[in-house]
């Protein structure tokens, strides 16, 4: 069976969902999703392809940078709304192919297996995602691109290369195209997979084009950068061996939580906000079952002299909230200067499950189960009426973070 993935993207995706929900268009609408209401820092989280090839407005920017164009509208971002229209397209991909042959890559971009299909459906692979990206527009006003190849490598390169530039926003590379096409791309940062880093690296090594790559000797490779080294090679001779149906299963899991303060705090200022944020990855610790066997605190300094990170391994692994809290409070006033601090990043690792748990000799169990039925009590009441319908006090002081976030998606409205 011809081995055929498609990745389909949906263009501009926030922008394209207000402009759905407005019965705009998008290629006629000057509309960009952002909060007008916040500083000029803040991120455009989307601009419609209108601003973009009109007045040249790039994927990322801030407010500040937006050009002055009559008629903008400001869409306040609603990322409740976006996960919604995101899982009504997955939906559709549902429709078409079996859940083990979707690969939901981000919120607004999927890998489809479409091999087993195509005698099914008897079309070929661009009839076949022609087909999906009308059943999208049709249900839900949305556009899409693809790109389709022998594998995932080759659909991701054939989408940002070409099915994204122009319509029918659908390109089909196959292996025959790779001296053509692949072999063409320039810059080495345009091809899926190698950032600034690794094309510098290739650079110093006289490397500087998808050609030199896939001809490249596999030796200096290999010595340059070890197994990746094959790998890229393999990449640039557009042979690529993932499967879909294999998911992914990182070695050492973990959560994290972090945020750029709304202002300069103190040191004491910010060690509340520390604490709500560990009341919130405790409890998404103990919404997927986990305990915790390493912690980590990053404070990012208001005066731009750096930041201060430390880690630190528990004797147990936990998922209690005040144990977690007390290590990290530990680490914190290591680093806690007396300086402006303008951001907090906290993590959870050596994540596993709490099948077996080892005692503590320093610690009564019953006051631990006692604590532990509180933290389960509050997590319950928690989800089935949302973070902010139980709280710290602390959360009425003006330094507190913690009811605008539970307010939030993502650091965006909700």
């Amino acid at each position: 069976m011809e081995k055929v993935i498609a990745v389909i993207d949906l263009k501009s995706f926030y922008a394209s969902c207000e402009c759905a929900c407005r019965h705009l268009d998008i290629f006629k609408t000057p509309l960009v999703c952002c909060d007008p209401y916040r500083s000029g820092s803040s991120i455009v989280m989307s601009a419609t392809p209108f601003l973009k090839k009109k007045y040249g407005i790039p994927n990322v920017c801030r407010k500040r940078d937006l050009p002055n164009v009559p008629g903008m509208i400001f869409a306040i971002p609603r990322m409740s709304y976006y996960l919604r229209m995101s899982a009504k397209v997955n939906s559709i991909f549902l429709d078409y192919v079996a859940e083990e042959d979707l690969h939901v890559y981000s919120v607004d971009e999927s890998f489809l297996n479409l091999g087993p299909y195509l005698n099914y459906y008897n079309c070929t692979a661009i009839e076949l995602v022609e087909r999906i990206k009308k059943d999208i527009w049709e249900k839900l006003g949305l556009i899409a691109t693809a790109g389709i190849g022998p594998n995932m490598f080759m659909a991701k390169c054939a989408l940002d290369n070409e099915g994204k530039k122009a319509p029918p926003y659908v390109a089909y590379w196959k292996m025959e195209d790779v001296e053509t096409k692949l072999w063409n791309i320039s810059p080495l940062t345009d091809v899926w997979g190698i950032g600034n880093g690794i094309s510098s690296h290739l650079k110093r090594i006289g490397i500087r084009s998808i050609r030199e790559l896939a001809l490249a000797d596999e030796t200096l490779l290999e010595k340059e950068f070890g197994v990746i080294g094959y790998q890229l090679r393999e990449l640039a001779n557009g042979r690529d061996d993932s499967d879909i149906q294999e998911k992914y299963v990182p070695l050492e899991r973990s959560l994290n939580n972090g945020q750029t303060l709304k202002r300069e705090y103190t040191p004491k200022e910010a060690l509340l906000v520390l604490r709500e944020m560990n009341d919130d990855l405790a409890y998404r610790l103990r919404y997927q079952h986990l305990l915790a066997g390493k912690v980590a605190v990053c404070i990012g300094y208001g005066d731009g002299r750096g930041v201060f990170a430390r880690q630190s391994v528990l004797d147990i692994a936990t998922d209690d909230t005040d144990t977690l809290f007390n290590q990290l409070k530990y680490l914190f006033e290591q680093g806690s200067e007396e300086r402006p601090i303008r951001g907090l990043y906290i993590s959870y690792g050596k994540l596993v499950d709490p099948q077996a748990e080892q005692c503590s000799l320093f610690e009564s169990f019953e006051e631990r189960d006692e604590k532990r039925m509180l933290d389960y009590a509050l997590d319950t009441i928690k989800a089935m009426f949302g973070k902010s319908s139980v709280t710290r006090c602390s959360a009425l002081l003006e330094p507190s973070t913690v009811l605008f976030r539970n307010g939030m998606i993502g650091g965006h409205r909700r």
